[in-house]
């Protein structure tokens, strides 16, 4: 491995473009085939969706779907958002950011 592409692949994670998964799956891609980081995930279709209007889409369905799971919620059962945000990532296939995911759940059930 070149130390600038695990340089690379560093800078991806830190700036939100990729989560640990695909930052693992990118890193032993690295290692048997050697390239760019950034090739790798784009070829894979890896990287992390951080658009917010993508994600509150995805929130919107979520929460429509599932209103049993928004009322435990609202009755104060914290840890119903952590269902939700797992039902977003599913139907984004993991692409999507969770941190911003988690801030929209919690702007849209507040």
């Amino acid at each position: 491995l070149r130390p600038a592409a695990l340089v690379e692949l560093l800078g991806m994670v830190e700036a939100g473009r990729l989560n640990g998964t695909q930052a693992k799956e990118v890193f032993a891609a690295l290692a048997a085939e050697g390239g760019s980081p950034a090739e790798i995930a784009r070829a894979r279709g890896l990287e992390q969706v951080s658009d917010t209007a993508a994600i509150e889409a995805l929130c919107d369905a979520v929460i429509a779907e599932h209103p049993k799971v928004v009322a435990d919620y609202r009755a104060g059962n914290a840890a119903a958002i952590n269902f939700l945000k797992g039902q977003v990532m599913k139907r984004s296939k993991g692409k999507a950011n969770p941190a911003v995911a988690g801030e929209i759940l919690a702007l849209r059930l507040a």
